[in-house]
């Protein structure tokens, strides 16, 4: 198998965005009069999709594009740190050549929380770009497509469940961000890297002309 690019998740597996994207949630509902909400309420809907989605449901109705701004407000100016040795790893990549692609829910969102974290994208897709969300394959095949490559020459690394099961119905290489906030040691995935820069010696191990079978990849310090 040749692997030709990674592609990032990015909340819990680029940046530690563990607290601070719940907390813009709670402050946006209120700022919009919406019912009592937490952080576990936030988390738990997640897998609806876009932050205006997941907005709209947290409030409990539709909102105008004005209203969905609220989060976009609260999210501009927060503190995020990236994860120790994301930031070499992508600076290692595009040194190789190689394009850092994002998926994620929002490409607004992403645009703001990576330059908050210092951290540069050569390609964002948000989940507001495809029809259907993460664990829906859209996302991947839009990448795939971007690239110039199809979604079985990709790898996705991210720390949920989501993540894993967007790179499988695509037909993609799916790696487990064992540093994330959101990683589940039972949910199925391809290879889980201990650290982000265990990814390079997983391309490394993976590319010298494809001959590796990905069952059987295992780079140093990967389980």
């Amino acid at each position: 198998m040749n692997l030709e690019h990674s592609i990032w998740d990015m909340d819990g597996t680029l940046i530690d965005s563990s607290r601070v994207v719940p907390e813009v949630f709670v402050k946006a509902v209120a700022a919009l009069n919406g019912p009592k909400v937490d952080v576990n309420d936030v988390i738990a809907a997640y897998w609806r999709g876009t932050p205006e989605v997941i907005l709209e449901h947290l409030v409990g109705r539709k909102l105008g594009p004005a209203e969905h701004d609220a989060y976009y407000l609260e999210l501009a100016g927060v503190r995020v740190v990236a994860y120790p040795g994301v930031a070499a790893t992508l600076g290692a990549l595009q040194t190789k050549g190689l394009p850092v692609a994002v998926f994620t829910g929002s490409t607004k969102a992403a645009r703001i929380l990576l330059g908050a974290a210092g951290l540069k994208a050569d390609i964002i897709i948000g989940g507001d770009q495809v029809e259907h969300p993460k664990p829906a394959p859209d996302g991947m095949r839009l990448a795939a497509t971007l690239l110039g490559t199809t979604p079985e020459r990709l790898i996705l690394i991210g720390d949920s469940p989501l993540d894993l099961q967007a790179a499988k119905a695509a037909g993609s290489f799916s790696a487990a961000a064992a540093w994330g906030h959101m990683h589940d040691p039972s949910e199925p995935a391809d290879v889980t890297l201990p650290t982000p820069q265990h990814l390079l010696s997983l391309l490394q191990a993976v590319t010298i002309e494809g001959r590796r079978n990905p069952t059987a990849i295992t780079p140093p310090g990967c389980s």
